[in-house]
């Protein structure tokens, strides 16, 4: 988000048991995620007795409306279950790559990558898998009727909403961009400036929705919404074929579930690299006294960055769609291997990035996304990222259907070696082929303690996706912050890549910073890292973190 604000929920906005204190919570569920209009569908349809699935597939529609920065229908995510019971599960519904797609696309007769053709035209979009991840949730989990969950969008595009002073300055600031890649259409444009408390109103997208609405998956991979998908995409030459609609389906995954110092992890499995790498993350610093040394304190800095630039070599080398490449994943999480990992890490200096490279094994032969956690009465538990890729995707509108298409083609390694947008490399592992998943860093997640529920976490913010979701974590679990104290506390991030400490202003106190440049860290000061979306269970019912450095609200009853 290229702003930050706080928005303040009105005490209207929540009926029955409303709690201020900020260690005490809610008892029959909550919403948390990026917008407070997509925040209060969710909580509406918590009240009507829907589950947390039919309440996130009332907040995917409803971010598609009022967060087009991520919330979408034209992309994809993924999607982290836990039942009352303790059942888990995972959805992908990461976008694929067209059947037109080739590992060459977007080089130059040269072999050198084609600046921005993977980001900002209409080969940069895969084939969508949003809509057909929310009708797979609900046939399985749901218990509303699917057209009660998509009415709220619906009425949202149509009746339009107030946008914040964020979303507002975002629209201006894009407009130029917009217009330029968007001939002939008026999608969030006008002539005057976008001002706080305008109405946005989307017929075109209302349309779609009805659609979808009325007609499920059909609504969105056949028929008018399909025709109009692909007369856009030939526009600009693009690839997606109404077959690649149609070829389209979700994949419901095995979680991958670890452990840290007796909580439970339940995470994403590949083509997100986030859960693996979370749980490497967790291991390398598990025996280390990080409550001791405290909250981005010098020893427990080093130690985590140490820590993140093995763990993203790893990511470049040997992460993929699990479809057309083996993931090791079991080597990548053994103790041994990841003790190994560490075993060059001296206290005297930074270990050079330029001297780690990818793992190897025995027998062995790769900045916008929205979050959102929800949690019922029942205590089942959802844990979803959802992106476009870049903010507002490829800044391309389906003329007539009025949603942004994603550039996730960007994710795959356009050439081995090169970065992508968030300086991300990969291999072979990532490399572009028809029919696959591009490789993601996002990572929803669930923790448990003793068996039940604790905690429900994730964040958008691309490369930092995997470590804001970590840092949130040990926030709780070493240094005993509430839920909101861990989502707003500040953040650093390192990704072996450039070989630099990415810190948000204020994250590092003079002192620290001293001391590491002196150890031969860089520190690269930056704005606000992730917008983490999370929810704590306690013994006062249900306590939400909304991260503010954007319009992200919490709301509970």
């Amino acid at each position: 988000m290229i702003l930050a604000a706080l928005f303040f929920v009105p005490l209207g906005c929540v009926q029955k048991r409303l709690v201020t204190n900020t260690r005490g919570g809610y008892y029959n569920g909550m919403v948390v995620c990026a917008y407070p209009d997509a925040a209060k569908v969710g909580i509406d349809i918590l009240k009507k007795g829907g589950n947390a699935v039919d309440a996130a597939v009332a907040v995917q529609f409803a971010l598609a409306v009022s967060y087009p920065d991520a919330g979408n229908i034209g992309g994809g995510g993924f999607m982290v279950y836990r039942s009352k019971t303790g059942e888990t599960n995972t959805l992908d519904f990461r976008e694929k790559g067209p059947a037109g797609a080739s590992a060459n696309m977007y080089l130059d007769a040269a072999g050198n990558v084609i600046p921005n053709m993977s980001l900002y035209t209409h080969k940069a979009s895969g084939v969508p898998g949003s809509v057909d991840g929310m009708v797979q949730a609900h046939q399985k989990y749901g218990k509303i009727k699917w057209a009660d969950l998509v009415q709220p969008a619906i009425d949202l595009a149509r009746n339009g909403f107030k946008i914040t002073k964020p979303f507002a300055y975002e629209l201006n600031h894009l407009k130029a961009q917009i217009e330029k890649l968007n001939p002939g259409k008026t999608y969030l444009i006008k002539d005057a400036e976008w001002h706080e408390g305008d109405i946005l109103v989307q017929e075109d997208l209302a349309k779609t929705l009805e659609q979808i609405r009325d007609k499920g998956r059909e609504g969105f991979y056949d028929g008018i919404v399909a025709d109009q998908i692909v007369a856009e995409i030939k526009t600009g030459d693009g690839l997606i074929s109404k077959a690649d609609l149609q070829n389209y389906h979700s994949v419901w995954r095995k979680a991958v579930i670890g452990n840290y110092k007796g909580y439970k992890i339940i995470t994403m499995p590949p083509p997100s690299s986030g859960g693996i790498a979370l749980l490497q993350l967790l291991q390398s610093v598990e025996k280390y006294p990080l409550k001791r040394w405290g909250y981005n304190q010098d020893s427990t800095v080093r130690l985590i960055v140490e820590a993140e630039r093995r763990v993203y070599a790893d990511r470049s080398k040997y992460f993929g769609d699990p479809d057309f490449y083996k993931v090791p994943v079991d080597s990548l999480l053994k103790p041994a291997y990841i003790s190994s990992r560490m075993s060059n890490f001296s206290w005297d200096a930074a270990t050079p990035s330029s001297s780690i490279q990818p793992g190897t094994f025995a027998g062995y032969e790769s900045d916008q996304t929205t979050h959102y956690s929800i949690v019922d009465h029942e205590g089942n538990a959802v844990s979803i990222t959802t992106t476009l890729n870049d903010s507002y995707g490829s800044k391309i509108f389906v003329k007539g259907a009025g949603f942004l298409l994603n550039n996730e083609m960007d994710d795959f390694s356009s050439k081995p070696g090169v970065p992508n947008m968030y300086g991300l490399v990969g291999g072979k592992a990532n490399s572009i082929q028809p029919g696959k998943r591009m490789l993601s860093s996002m990572t929803p997640t669930i923790v448990e303690k003793d068996g039940k529920l604790f905690m429900v976490v994730g964040t958008p913010g691309g490369s930092t996706i995997i470590t804001s979701v970590f840092q949130t974590i040990i926030n709780v679990i070493e240094f005993g912050q509430d839920m909101q104290q861990a989502v707003a506390s500040k953040r650093f991030h390192h990704q072996w890549l450039p070989d630099e400490i990415a810190a948000e202003k204020g994250a590092l106190d003079s002192l620290t910073t001293i001391k590491l440049q002196s150890k031969g860290y860089k520190i690269n000061n930056r704005r606000g890292i992730g917008r983490v979306d999370a929810i704590l269970k306690t013994t006062q019912g249900y306590q939400g973190g909304a991260d503010p450095r954007g319009d992200d609200t919490k709301l509970g009853y």
